[in-house]
């Protein structure tokens, strides 16, 4: 069983950024792809993007190419996404995600292949 904990959500204006984390418990950090996804009021849960176990390969949608970095540090059991140029459109509740994986450099990008969330956190853009 895996838990995860996100931080750093809040309000900032447009143009403005912001930095999430993710951490995670257990001790094999590093067999696990991440992902973060986020929720607008009124749609469906929306993949952003995913890193592989060993960090060395990522997936962005287009809308955040440029503007979002995903990392991790297997070290700390933590996923970071800075979020830079954010628009009001990005105002979502961010989730972090979890799901073991057979390979190092393997990124999951569906919902459906995650087995572990965390709690949330909203990140509300003004424009």
């Amino acid at each position: 069983q895996v838990q995860l904990v996100e931080s750093g959500g809040g309000s900032v204006q447009a143009g403005g950024s912001l930095r999430l984390s993710c951490g995670a418990s257990g001790r094999t950090f590093s067999t696990y792809a991440m992902g973060w996804f986020r929720q607008a009021p009124g749609k469906e849960r929306e993949f952003v993007v995913g890193i592989s176990g060993s960090g060395g390969r990522v997936s962005y949608i287009d809308s955040v190419k440029g503007r979002f970095t995903i990392s991790r540090d297997n070290a700390k059991n933590t996923v970071y996404l800075q979020m830079n140029s954010l628009k009001p459109e990005d105002t979502a509740v961010y989730y972090c995600a979890a799901s073991q994986t057979l390979g190092s450099m393997v990124v999951l990008t569906s919902h459906y292949e995650y087995a572990y969330w965390g709690q949330g956190t909203q990140v509300t853009i003004s424009s």
